[in-house]
């Protein structure tokens, strides 16, 4: 069993940092008295080198040596690749007098 080393898929939930992404790994948890099971989501955080992942990618992180303080995990392959808005909601900003319903009106008169 020596010298095999766990592998998980999971989503790219964060990639800001340089290098380094945040995959969110989910997996199903039974309560011990109600039986009911539940979704847990796991945070790894692992090493992408050639900065290939981004938010939103399926991808597949095998277990490492300590590479940081918190960073134990690498990517091996990015499985499915998901294109996100390059303008995310937050950012986009409103005319003060630009609202849904007085474009219309104005058009009107």
């Amino acid at each position: 069993m020596a010298g095999t080393r766990r592998q998980q898929q999971g989503t790219v939930v964060g990639d800001k940092n340089d290098q380094t992404i945040v995959v969110g790994v989910s997996w199903m948890q039974r309560h011990r008295i109600y039986k009911k099971s539940r979704r847990r989501l796991t945070r790894l955080v692992a090493h992408d080198p050639m900065n290939q992942a981004s938010i939103g990618d399926r991808v597949l992180i095998e277990e490492s040596r300590p590479l940081s303080r918190t960073k134990r995990w690498r990517l091996i392959e990015i499985l499915q690749k998901i294109d996100v808005a390059e303008v995310q909601p937050a950012q986009i900003d409103r005319m003060p007098g630009e609202l849904l319903g007085e474009s219309s009106e104005t058009e009107a008169e």
